[in-house]
């Protein structure tokens, strides 16, 4: 099940891809959930002034939602970093969604430091081919 972060992840995502506001199909089909039960989480960001939501328009991130978004959005870089190039998974993106909102930002900060950087990088994913 879907909670807060995954729903502020994937507002933030989407407002980068496309201009507000986002409709809940958009986000529904990035969490792969149903459109009834994005729209109905929509108006409980909005109720927590994450989002502004416009019925039949969709959500914008408000500015404590798009902070807060931020966040979440550099552990997911982070998360899904590691899980593509240390783990080598296959869903990392969806693995990293999953579990940006609960990783904190000592972790976060850890993990980063765990990852090969530039000339590292490109020498590890030579190997591994």
């Amino acid at each position: 099940m879907s909670g807060v972060p995954q729903y502020l992840l994937a507002v933030y995502i989407a407002e980068h891809r496309r201009s507000p506001p986002v409709p809940p199909g958009v986000v529904a089909e990035m969490l792969d959930r149903s459109p009834a039960a994005a729209t109905e989480m929509c108006q409980r960001l909005a109720e927590d002034g994450l989002v502004s939501y416009e019925a039949y328009e969709g959500v914008t991130l408000t500015d404590s939602g798009r902070e807060r978004a931020a966040q979440l959005h550099e552990t997911y870089v982070t998360v899904s970093w590691f899980f593509r190039g240390v783990l080598d998974l296959d869903e990392y993106e969806t693995e990293a969604m999953e579990l940006a909102g609960l990783v904190s930002p000592t972790v976060a900060e850890r993990l980063a430091a765990t990852l090969p950087t530039g000339a590292e990088a490109a020498t590890e994913s030579g190997a591994r081919e």
